[in-house]
């Protein structure tokens, strides 16, 4: 089984703010207030694609901001809230949180959708303040900030394609020559013992996971040489790769090799027979490999489409890609006959309730405030309004901000930290 791993930032989109207005062009006592809401910011969700095989698209773009809600409007006129940013995933992908490493998501099934940064709400609109002692208020709030987060997608894939042949017979140096893969390659049997997988993109965009697994002998179905362990990778496969050596530079005839792998499937499991197999005669550039093809040829009798290529120059390495990735399109999945994932389940990541705030002191002596949910207050907080600034300290008085500095030794006049602002204590 190979796992793709990628990390990736979310957020979710902010609110739309809130808007001050008035009923009439120039405030009267008998108007009143007219500011709508801001619309919803957009929730990150991702779904689950079936057509996707691999986190290839995440590495080329690693940053998703959701857009933000429409702000309020004049006559009571509510911002129109965002629409869904919806990321597709390929099954199997697991989501989880970078910072405490809890699982968010387990995406298994084709449709299947997770939040993974929910978008803020829109801010009130001067309406919502309006009071008997105050009917026109000149305040309104700022639409309140996305999640935002980092995250780990890993997906855990069967190989789409496996390469099968001979000890030796340049599988490795394949599958370094078209994916990022770095297996041991030396110029003896066995230098394979486990599976190597790469994940592989062909140039019209289509990517595919890709294995190189353990060279196969005779009498490999029955536990000779690597055995079983071959042939349970190759089970897991769609499309198989034969790869043979046609410069017969070990004294083996090319076509003999290839009956005999294939000997070795048929014993082992008869539905491996049942995969789309790709010939690739491997080592053209190699003397007397031309004659050796042609001989192959003829005493191949399956209508099985063989590519000439050369691993170690990359000569026909790119039509075979593209070959093999129609191949991997139009093959159905087979079963595994193992233990399955649930396949409704969705894991969420259990937000834990924080301290509103806390207090520490810079190196400055200032006090520095800080902590989510007073950051979020801070960021909804329109301060070029005498109002709502004013409502802003009632706030932080409420939540106990005003007697937790005088605890720490805040005296008046000391400078007091929040985010990137500064402020003055004031007794």
């Amino acid at each position: 089984m190979f796992v793709d791993k990628v990390k990736v930032y979310v957020k979710g989109g902010d609110g739309g703010n809130g808007m001050v207005a008035f009923r009439r062009e120039k405030y009267v006592p008998d108007g009143g207030p007219a500011g709508g809401d801001g619309g919803k910011g957009a929730d990150v969700v991702f779904e689950v694609e079936e057509g996707l095989r691999t986190l290839m698209d995440f590495r080329y773009q690693k940053h998703f901001k959701a857009p933000r809600g429409e702000h309020g409007r004049p006559k009571n006129q509510h911002g129109k809230n965002a629409e869904d940013f919806v990321i597709k995933v390929p099954p199997g992908t697991t989501v989880i949180d970078d910072d405490s490493k809890e699982v968010i998501a387990d995406l298994t099934q084709h449709g299947q959708r997770a939040v993974i940064a929910k978008g803020g709400r829109g801010g009130r609109g001067n309406t919502r303040f309006a009071t008997p002692t105050n009917p026109a208020p000149e305040i309104a709030e700022n639409g309140e900030p996305g999640i935002e987060r980092y995250i780990s997608l890993e997906l855990k894939v069967l190989a789409d394609v496996g390469l099968v042949g001979f000890p030796s017979v340049g599988k490795s140096t394949l599958l370094s020559v078209v994916s990022a893969a770095k297996p041991k390659i030396a110029d003896y049997h066995f230098t394979t013992l486990t599976p190597n997988l790469g994940v592989v993109e062909t140039e019209d965009a289509r990517s595919f996971v890709m294995a190189d697994l353990p060279g196969l002998i005779e009498g490999a179905h029955s536990g000779v040489g690597l055995g079983h362990q071959f042939l349970r990778h190759i089970e897991r496969t769609k499309v198989i790769v034969h790869i043979v050596d046609m410069s017969a530079l070990e004294g083996r005839d090319p076509y003999e090799d290839y009956v005999k792998i294939n000997d070795e499937l048929k014993q082992y499991n008869m539905r491996l027979l049942e995969r789309p197999q790709v010939i690739v005669a491997n080592k053209m550039d190699m003397p007397e490999a031309e004659e050796n093809l042609i001989k192959f040829k003829e005493e191949l009798q399956e209508d099985i489409p063989i590519f000439p290529i050369s691993a170690f120059t990359r000569q026909g390495v790119r039509e075979l890609l593209l070959a093999v990735a129609d191949k991997v399109d139009t093959t159905p999945e087979f079963p595994l006959y193992e233990e399955a994932p649930d396949q409704t389940r969705v894991h969420y990541k259990h937000e834990k309730k924080e301290d509103p705030f806390m207090i520490s002191r810079g190196d400055d002596g200032s006090y520095v405030i800080s902590g989510s949910e007073i950051e979020k207050l801070f960021k909804m907080t329109d301060f070029s309004r005498d109002e709502s600034v004013r409502r802003f300290a009632r706030q932080l008085r409420g939540m106990g901000v005003d007697d937790a500095l005088r605890q720490r030794g805040a005296k008046d006049g000391d400078i007091v930290r929040l985010l990137e602002y500064e402020f003055e204590f004031i007794e």
